[in-house]
């Protein structure tokens, strides 16, 4: 007899402006820095049962700015960084293309870019994650289109000191200032569905 496998809900999370400071087409390790009380919520998103997954466009790849090993190396680089503090992240999942720019095989329409579902379909069958349950965390309105298509609830990191929520492709999503005001929100309305 074979057991079905429990899924677990998950946040999905952007990289730059949510994780660490967005600083254009990030291309050297030297430029990661990790933005303020972020490996503490994601610490305090993991002390909950969610899984925690980045999902990015890195388009930098498709502008020749940055190969993909450059980019793992990079990746590997936050991981690190974040395991120094005890966050540790379940994947990262990157698309490297851009629809109109860049080069072949690169420049191609693709079902991986935000706010597509692929990278967070690819994410939750990875994770074994519920997506009805989930989370999007991000700094753009492709995140919140993203959270929309999922059916997620969306949360949108503002640089303004912002609470109202907002709405993209009919679904409301909630404003806050950063990525623990986003992990203090999930946490009370997962308790909440407890």
């Amino acid at each position: 007899m074979t057991r079905a496998r429990t899924t677990t809900p998950g946040v999905f999370v952007d990289r730059d402006g949510t994780l660490i400071r967005e600083v254009g087409y990030l291309s050297r390790r030297e430029q990661i820095e990790v933005l303020p009380r972020v490996p503490e919520a994601i610490r305090l998103l993991r002390q909950q049962g969610l899984k925690v997954a980045v999902i990015t466009n890195q388009s930098a790849v498709a502008r020749g700015f940055i190969t993909e090993e450059e980019l793992q190396q990079i990746h590997r680089e936050l991981e690190k960084r974040l395991a120094r503090d005890g966050a540790f992240l379940d994947g990262i999942y990157y698309c490297p293309h851009h629809p109109t720019e860049g080069k072949e095989p690169y420049r191609i329409l693709c079902y991986c870019r935000k706010p597509n579902l692929g990278l967070a379909q690819r994410a939750a069958g990875e994770l074994n994650l519920d997506v009805a349950r989930s989370y999007v965390v991000g700094d753009q309105t492709s995140d919140m289109e993203l959270a929309a298509r999922l059916g997620t609830k969306g949360i949108l990191i503002r640089a303004e000191n912002s609470r109202t929520g907002s709405q993209r492709g009919g679904k409301e999503f909630l404003a806050v200032n950063d990525l623990w005001e986003a992990a203090l929100w999930v946490v009370q309305d997962v308790r909440g569905m407890r």
